[in-house]
């Protein structure tokens, strides 16, 4: 699992948030794959440990991780990927979005609109 933490991204928790959210609805990591422990992720990531276990609890909330004692933290049977089409779509859509300029917050706007 790759996570690159940016200085100027935002805050870390939402960066690991937002990138293992990605990581999955994207299917890099499957239904039942066990993430990295709490403590390791964030030796491995160079912040505190409570940064990655605000960015855990916050995926528990959105029902794509679970944590269990005793088996760590795993994605959940509930969260599915989307096909690989919506996949490169999206990544289409950023691309051109960061081109153009537009914040993640215009470009989700354009995306509200043509639903």
């Amino acid at each position: 699992m790759i996570i690159v933490i940016s200085p100027e991204s935002g805050s870390p928790a939402r960066q690991i948030h937002d990138q293992i959210s990605g990581l999955i609805t994207t299917g890099q990591l499957g239904q039942g794959e066990r993430l990295p422990s709490v403590r390791q992720l964030a030796s491995d990531l160079g912040v505190a440990p409570g940064t990655v276990a605000k960015a855990y609890r916050s995926l528990e909330a959105d029902g794509l991780l679970v944590s269990r004692a005793g088996s760590g933290t795993r994605v959940s049977d509930q969260a599915a990927p989307v096909s690989s089409a919506v996949a490169q779509a999206a990544r289409r859509l950023a691309g051109t979005a960061r081109r153009e300029g537009l914040s993640l917050e215009q470009t989700l706007r354009v995306l509200r609109s043509t639903w």
